[in-house]
C-alpha cells in the first residue's frame, strides 16, 4: 500500500506485515502508516470497499455501549466495541479481518455488522460508558438464582466486580448500589409489590424508578442479601429492623444505612448512602454562600453566630438541609479559640476542631441526657441536631440563657410556628423568647438542568429533560429562606401571646422576606420553575 489511496491489490500482505508491526498499538495507525494517508481516511475508505458500518456519524456512542451476552473482561482483551443502534448490533474492532474474533461474535450475537475502529479509541469509550453509564444496564445480570449466604463488611463494588460474580443477586443489588451512588442519589428504596420488586432512587429529594429485576423469588432474596450485608436477622419477616454495612465504591467508602420494614407483600428496605470521604470534603468548604444564601442572607446569619449566647434555630421538613445550614453556621465560628460540642443522631458531617457526640438511645444516650452531659464539659457553642421532646427543649433554653450560645434544629412548617412548637411542649413563654435570638425557615429546591434548558423568555419554563437529568428537568439543588432576627417587639407579641398574624406583620415591617417570595425571585433569575415551587413551599410560607 502506497500513495494517498490504499492499495487494494496488496492488501493482505499490507495486512500481515501492519499486524506484525502494531505491537499493542493500533491496527489502523499501522496500516495508515504504510498507506501514508491519515488513519481516519483509511477507515472510511475501508468501509465503502469491505462494507463496515460507518461510526462518524454516529455522535457520542458511549449510551450505546451494552455489554449484554459480550463481557466486559472479552471487550478489554479483544479491543471490541459491542453497541446497539436502532435495534441492532454493530461491532466496532480494531481488527476486523479477523475471522476467528468474527466467528466468535456471530455465535455471541447471532449477527452483528462490523465496524472498524482504532482498539484505543474503543476502550476510551468503553471507559467512559462504564463512567456515567447505568451499571445495571450495562451489565447482565445472568448467572445462577441462589440465595447468598456469605457475611461480608468492606465490600469492593465496581464494573469488574459485578460481572464476574455468579449469583443474580448479588449482581443486580451491587450495580444499584454503584448506580445509585454515582447518580448521587441519597436513598434507595426496594419495595415490593404483588407485581414483584421495584426500586426507586431519591435524587433531589424527589423519588425516581431505578431499575427493574424480575423472578419470581427476587423480591425476597435481594431483601436477604440486603439483611446478610447489614448483618440482621434474614428468619425475621414480620419487625422492623435497622442495620448498616460498608461498601467501597470506586475508591470510596460509602456506609449504608438500612432499615428494614415488613408490608402485606413481604418487606420493604430503604437504604441511605453516606459517603463519608464527600462529606469530609464538603464540611472543609463548608459555607454559608456555597449552600445559596445570598449577601443579605449570609450577613444577618454571621450576625445572629457572633452573639455571645442565646439560641439560633433552623426549621424546615426532613431532607431540607438544615443540619447543613447548622455545619456552615458553626463554621463561621471555629476559629479553634472556643470549645464547640455537637450531640448529634447521627453524626453526618466529620468537623474539625468540634466535640461531636452521637446519640445513642440503644445505651441510654439520648439528646435529653447528652446534652446535660455537654453542659458540665465547659462549651461554649453547642449544637443540639434535633430538639424532638419538651425535657430537650428545656435543657436547651436553660443552657441559652445561662451564657451559651445554641444552634439547633426542629420540624415546623414556617419559621413563626416554630415558637407555637415551643409553647406547645410546655416551655416556659419568657425564658423561650429570652433566649431565642433568631429563626432561619428553608427549604431546597431543585435546580432547572443547565445541559437542557430552554432558550425560552418565560424565566419560569421547565427543563426539557436529558440524560444528564435523567429526564426530569432539574439537576442539583440550592436553599430558599426565611431569616427572622428576633427583637424585643417579637419577644413582647410572643409573651402577650398575640395572634401569629400580628407577628407575621411585624416581622414583615422589619424587612423579612416570606419562604415564598424568596422563592419567586428565583424563578424570575430562571433557576427554578413555579411548579418546583408549588411542589416545595405552600402558598402562605
Amino acid at each position: 500500500m502506497s500513495g494517498l489511496a490504499p492499495d487494494w491489490t496488496t492488501f493482505g500482505s499490507s495486512l500481515r506485515a501492519a499486524r506484525l508491526a502494531r505491537g499493542n498499538g493500533s491496527l489502523a495507525v499501522a496500516l495508515a502508516e504504510q498507506a501514508g494517508m491519515p488513519a481516519q481516511a483509511l477507515v472510511a475508505a475501508a468501509a465503502g470497499r469491505f462494507g463496515f458500518h460507518v461510526l462518524e456519524a454516529e455522535g457520542d456512542l458511549a449510551p450505546l455501549v451494552t455489554l449484554d451476552p459480550i463481557s466486559l473482561k472479552d471487550c478489554r482483551q479483544h479491543r471490541i466495541l459491542p453497541l446497539r443502534i436502532a435495534g441492532d448490533w454493530v461491532i466496532a474492532m480494531d481488527d476486523p479481518w479477523d475471522e476467528a474474533l468474527v466467528r466468535w461474535v456471530n455465535e455471541k450475537l447471532g449477527h452483528a455488522r462490523l465496524a472498524w475502529m482504532d482498539g484505543h479509541h474503543s476502550l476510551a469509550i468503553l471507559e467512559r460508558a462504564l463512567s456515567t453509564a447505568s451499571a445495571s444496564a450495562l451489565l447482565a445480570q445472568r448467572g445462577a438464582e441462589q440465595t447468598v449466604q456469605d457475611q461480608e463488611v468492606g465490600r469492593v463494588v465496581s464494573h469488574d466486580s459485578i460481572e464476574s460474580t455468579e449469583s443474580a443477586v448479588v449482581r443486580f443489588l451491587d450495580a444499584v448500589l454503584l448506580d445509585a451512588w454515582r447518580a448521587g442519589a441519597s436513598d434507595i428504596h426496594v419495595e415490593t409489590s404483588r407485581s414483584g420488586l421495584h426500586i426507586k432512587l431519591r435524587l433531589d429529594g424527589v423519588l425516581v424508578p431505578g431499575p427493574a429485576f424480575t423472578g419470581a423469588r427476587s423480591p425476597s432474596e435481594v431483601l436477604n442479601r440486603i439483611k446478610v450485608l447489614a448483618q440482621l436477622d434474614i428468619g425475621e419477616t414480620r419487625l422492623p429492623q435497622d442495620g448498616r454495612f460498608r461498601v467501597r465504591l470506586e475508591g470510596r467508602d460509602v456506609d449504608m444505612r438500612v432499615s428494614i420494614m415488613p408490608n402485606v407483600f413481604g418487606e420493604d428496605a430503604v437504604i441511605r448512602l453516606l459517603d463519608k470521604a464527600q462529606l469530609r470534603g464538603a464540611s472543609e468548604t463548608l459555607t454559608l454562600e456555597a449552600l445559596g444564601f445570598d449577601t443579605a442572607a449570609t450577613a444577618t446569619i454571621r450576625r445572629l453566630t457572633k452573639e455571645p449566647h442565646g439560641m439560633l434555630l433552623v426549621t424546615g421538613p426532613t431532607g431540607s438541609g438544615k443540619t447543613t445550614t447548622l455545619y456552615a453556621a458553626l463554621s463561621e465560628i471555629n476559629t479553634g479559640r472556643d470549645k464547640i460540642i455537637t450531640i448529634e443522631d447521627p453524626v453526618e458531617y466529620e468537623l474539625s476542631g468540634i466535640l461531636q457526640i452521637p446519640v445513642n438511645e440503644k445505651k441510654g444516650l439520648t439528646f435529653a441526657r447528652g446534652l446535660r452531659s455537654v453542659l458540665r464539659h465547659d462549651p461554649d457553642q453547642i449544637l443540639v441536631g434535633e430538639i424532638r421532646d419538651s425535657e430537650t427543649a428545656e435543657i436547651a433554653v436553660q443552657a441559652a440563657l445561662t451564657g451559651h450560645l445554641v444552634f439547633t434544629s426542629v420540624h415546623a412548617n414556617s419559621a413563626l410556628d416554630v415558637v407555637g412548637r415551643f409553647l406547645h411542649m410546655g416551655v416556659d413563654p419568657y425564658n423561650f423568647m429570652s433566649a431565642l435570638i433568631g429563626i432561619v425557615s428553608q427549604r431546597l429546591l431543585r435546580l432547572k438542568c443547565p445541559e437542557c434548558a430552554p432558550a425560552s423568555p418565560d424565566p419560569g419554563c421547565r427543563s426539557a429533560g436529558c440524560p444528564a437529568c435523567r429526564y426530569t428537568g432539574y439537576r442539583g439543588r440550592t436553599v430558599v429562606w426565611e431569616i427572622v432576627p428576633v427583637n424585643d417587639t417579637i419577644r413582647e407579641l410572643v409573651i402577650r401571646r398575640e395572634p401569629l398574624r400580628l407577628i407575621r406583620e411585624q416581622s414583615r415591617q422589619m424587612g423579612v422576606v416570606s419562604l415564598r417570595d424568596q422563592a419567586v425571585r428565583m424563578v424570575e433569575r430562571g433557576l427554578t420553575t413555579f411548579e418546583e415551587i408549588d411542589r416545595v413551599v405552600s402558598p402562605n410560607e
